[in-house]
């Protein structure tokens, strides 16, 4: 039987179950996880936000094939106040090294997000560095596609470096209502 299940990962854990480092693991969430349940996709140690874990192979598959165009969402706090020339940038597509090599991301959803929403996120532990001199922004960046570290290599590429990354969605899932490091069961997972 299919299972499926969301969670909120923190800061500073590694999207699998087997220890790598010092750092924690899902298997370190407050859940007891099946044996046959892996992430679908990762996200990195110093990324935050909306995982999903199943057993499903079918759905991996679809959800991970880049030909399938599936929205990932991000909500992206970066250094300094972003402008309408960077929102266009960021919408339109920017040249970003992956593995040595130039890649011009595809259009994107870009918009600055209202301070409710992004109030909805729970505090980081830790907190990011914080500099009285130098503003930030929140930006929501919907992609579909996932090359690695690429939300920080395109706001890096406008100059305003990403300070936290949250996953906030994939496709119609969002975060709404997780705290950090929540685990919830679903009896589907619709695309």
């Amino acid at each position: 039987m299919f299972q499926y299940y969301l969670c909120f990962k923190p800061f500073g854990t590694i999207s699998q179950f087997s220890p790598e480092g010092n750092h924690p693991t899902l298997a370190d969430l407050n859940f007891e996880f099946p044996k046959d349940v892996y992430s679908v996709g990762r996200l990195d140690t110093d990324s935050e936000g909306l995982l999903l874990l199943t057993n499903d192979n079918h759905l991996k598959t679809k959800l991970l094939d880049p030909k399938k165009h599936y929205k990932k969402i991000y909500w992206v706090q970066v250094e300094g106040d972003v402008n309408d020339d960077a929102i266009h940038n960021l919408q339109n597509g920017v040249e970003i090294s992956i593995k040595g090599k130039k890649y011009l991301t595809k259009k994107a959803a870009v918009r600055k997000l209202s301070e409710s929403e992004y109030q909805l996120l729970p505090e980081r532990n830790p907190p990011i560095r914080f500099r009285k001199n130098i503003p930030t922004t929140w930006i929501e960046i919907i992609l579909t596609e996932g090359k690695n570290r690429q939300v920080r290599r395109m706001t890096a590429k406008v100059n305003h470096p990403t300070l936290r990354l949250v996953r906030w969605g994939i496709e119609n899932y969002t975060l709404a209502n997780y705290t950090i490091g929540e685990v919830k069961q679903l009896t589907q997972f619709k695309l």
